[in-house]
């Protein structure tokens, strides 16, 4: 809730910065036309047309990135679902006796993967069971280790057991690495300048007009205004409106499926 209100903020912000700028170059344009009546407009049509579609493609380009890292994301939690049921099935090739202590750390294990997101939102909790996690992942592969030496365990619990938890353990790296993936705030700040820069030319196009075309001027700034919004919400899927905790249902389930 935090964060989407400061989504909001900063969403706003830039409305109501590019409606005031909308109104200054109209302003500032009406007084241009009165000095110089045949100049004022002279040329200004290229400049206007690569500023605006910079602004374009910056929005473009960010959108694209927000939406494919969110997908990414999607995708990892799946990822991490297969390799902790793949790895949780193959405790079958050891013995029976060293397989329920196992398949009790395998449960305290995703218990704690779910809760490093579900507490997200704060950063010294979900730190701190991602530690927990890290720990139990040391337990699970010294116990696993163990288990595929015994004399009664399959001969090749230790060729199948083993990657598969390997691959448990690294998917949880890669998806604690996605979460820190985005644009660098240079980025944001160059969406936010070109947009009052568009609104401020946009605004002296509009000079001459002896009232402000506020249906326009409101429509060019909600615009770019929500599409601000939603790449923002998209770069931070835990924590503004736009989530992935949907897909958290794939890890749910399999959790109930160790029971």
């Amino acid at each position: 809730m935090q964060y989407t209100l400061y989504d909001l903020l900063l969403a706003g912000s830039l409305f109501v910065g590019m409606l005031v700028l909308l109104e200054g170059g109209r302003r500032v344009g009406t007084r241009q036309m009165t000095r110089d009546p045949a100049g004022a407009n002279t040329g200004l049509g290229v400049i206007d047309g690569a500023v605006f579609g910079l602004l374009g493609l910056i929005v473009a380009f960010s959108f694209s990135g927000a939406a494919s890292r969110l997908d990414a994301r999607r995708q990892l939690i799946i990822d991490e679902t297969n390799a902790i049921g793949t790895a949780y099935l193959r405790i079958d090739l050891l013995s029976p006796d060293a397989q329920p202590a196992l398949r009790d750390s395998f449960r305290r294990y995703l218990d704690t993967r779910l809760a490093v997101y579900q507490k997200f939102s704060d950063p010294a909790a979900a730190k701190a069971e991602l530690a927990k996690a890290n720990m139990l992942q040391g337990d699970i592969w010294r116990q696993a280790v163990t288990a595929s030496r015994a004399e009664d365990a399959h001969p090749d619990a230790g060729k199948l057991l083993l990657p598969a938890l390997n691959d448990m353990i690294d998917i949880t790296t890669t998806r604690t690495m996605a979460t820190q993936m985005h644009p660098p705030a240079i980025m944001f700040v160059l969406l936010f300048a070109l947009a009052f820069i568009s609104a401020l030319l946009a605004g002296y196009g509009m000079a001459g007009s002896k009232y402000s075309r506020w249906l326009h001027s409101l429509c060019f700034a909600a615009a770019a205004a929500v599409a601000v919004y939603v790449i923002l919400d998209l770069e931070y899927p835990r924590l503004g409106s736009i989530r992935v905790d949907a897909f958290d249902q794939a890890l749910r389930d399999l959790r109930e499926s160790m029971k």
